[in-house]
């Protein structure tokens, strides 16, 4: 295949070298004349592992060319990779100048073009930026998305010194696009790499990189948050969490990674609280693990304001345990909601079948003694009862079966999902917490 490369930076110039080693045809683009120089010399523009003999071979086999002229190299080329730089700014907004302007040197580009042009986002870019490329594209080249050309979202997870390598072999390659002949074209690409394609929304390929890089940090932060506090209890860091990392069910795991309300219950906000104590006695300061607390207050805050915009005041809860299959009220998140929504004037009612007062003992019935007195009022036997008279139905459990009442939501003024039940995002009175 005939593919362009638009930057001739560390991604660009990967991208050029190993797209040429798998047998495409490649020339690079780059306005700096000297990177041009370099890969026309059949030399890289980068330091990295096994970059230089990949260039060297892919220039004298006659599959590496470059230019500084745009137009020559979309008219000589099937499909434009964009690997320009997005510098940031000191408050983390992205400079997004280069992008939009490779838009409009492609769209001049395509006014002599006949044949249907493919352009792929490599740089990583902010939501919202595929759409506005193509807008730009479309603006410069009076020609039209989805009929002349494409603009598809492929992020790159490189990293440097190990950049060739991860490009062989990706944990995933992403790909996100509207226009299925351009997807099937960007995948071909790919193929023969021993990874999974994954084909996405555009806006969820251009957030993804963003995700991954920031869990990265929260994960190095979150070591060092934890070797702090260990060093100065006398404890050795590194066997805590290579013992942390033994555990794949939870730890290092799909577990948990669930967008959704707040977390709650006996043990997590008891041992975060614990682990935080730890440090401050130590004088150890641990401002990610001290954020974690609010993160999640701020997310009980979230739901309240979106049922508090329903403009209604009738509240049926499915679902007031800590998690669904107990009936631990202990720091449970829905009781902490409950109170604050009777605290408003509120009124509120309650099905949950794990739920009874009569079983209420111990802890369990302390706590609810002190939150929510007369939960034998607020609770029904059935959900129809509970129903009767909601307004808006706040859904708290994910193993509620929402097929045999879905008719009678559909019937409420407002479905505030806090777990996300698939079988009711269709309905029209249908919220989700955070998706």
């Amino acid at each position: 295949m005939k593919i362009s490369i638009f930057g001739l930076g560390y991604v660009g110039c990967v991208s050029l070298g190993c797209l040429a080693k798998n047998g495409h045809q490649l020339i690079g683009v780059d306005i700096n004349a000297l990177k041009v120089d370099l890969i026309n010399q059949g030399k890289p523009t980068i330091v990295e592992k096994d970059i230089d003999q990949i260039i060297r071979e892919g220039h004298s086999a006659g599959r590496i060319a470059a230019t500084q002229q745009a137009a020559e190299a979309v008219v000589a080329s099937d499909i434009s990779i964009i690997c320009v730089g997005t510098p940031s700014s000191p408050q983390g907004h992205l400079n997004l100048d280069y992008i939009y302007k490779t838009a409009e040197q492609i769209g001049e580009a395509l006014k002599g073009k006949d044949s249907f042009h493919t352009v792929v986002i490599r740089s990583t870019v902010l939501p919202g930026t595929n759409r506005k490329f193509g807008e730009v594209m479309a603006a410069v080249s009076g020609k039209e998305r989805g009929k002349d050309f494409s603009v598809v979202s492929n992020p790159e997870f490189l990293r440097e010194g190990t950049a060739v390598k991860d490009y062989y072999h990706p944990a995933i390659t992403v790909i996100g696009g509207d226009h299925e002949g351009a997807l099937e074209q960007v995948s071909s690409l790919y193929r023969d790499l021993d990874a999974p394609i994954e084909i996405t929304a555009i806006e969820v390929a251009e957030i993804i990189k963003y995700v991954n890089n920031s869990f990265h940090a929260l994960k190095i932060t979150f070591a060092n948050e934890v070797g702090n506090i260990s060093k100065a209890l006398g404890i050795d860091s590194h066997q805590v969490m290579e013992l942390f990392c033994k555990d794949t069910h939870l730890n290092i795991s799909p577990a948990y990674f669930k967008p959704g309300f707040a977390y709650g219950g006996s043990c997590l906000p008891k041992d975060l609280k614990g682990l935080v104590t730890l440090g401050h006695d130590q004088y150890v300061a641990t401002p990610v693990l001290s954020g974690v607390h609010e993160s999640n207050e701020y997310q009980k805050r979230t739901a309240y304001e979106l049922i508090a915009r329903t403009g209604k005041r009738n509240i049926c809860f499915v679902g007031l345990s800590f998690k669904e299959g107990t009936d631990d009220l202990r720091y449970s998140p829905s009781v902490d909601l409950a109170e604050k929504l009777i605290g408003k004037g509120f009124r509120i009612s309650i099905y949950d079948p794990n739920v009874r007062l009569s079983k209420l003992v111990g802890a369990n019935r302390s706590f609810i003694d002190e939150h929510l007195p007369h939960l034998s009022d607020l609770i029904a036997e059935d959900l129809d009862t509970a129903l009767a008279e909601a307004e808006v139905v706040l859904i708290n459990h994910r193993n509620f079966d929402a097929a045999p009442h879905k008719e009678k939501l559909a019937q409420k003024d407002a479905v505030v999902d806090l777990v996300r039940i698939p079988e009711l995002e269709d309905l029209p009175n249908y919220s989700g917490l955070c998706w």
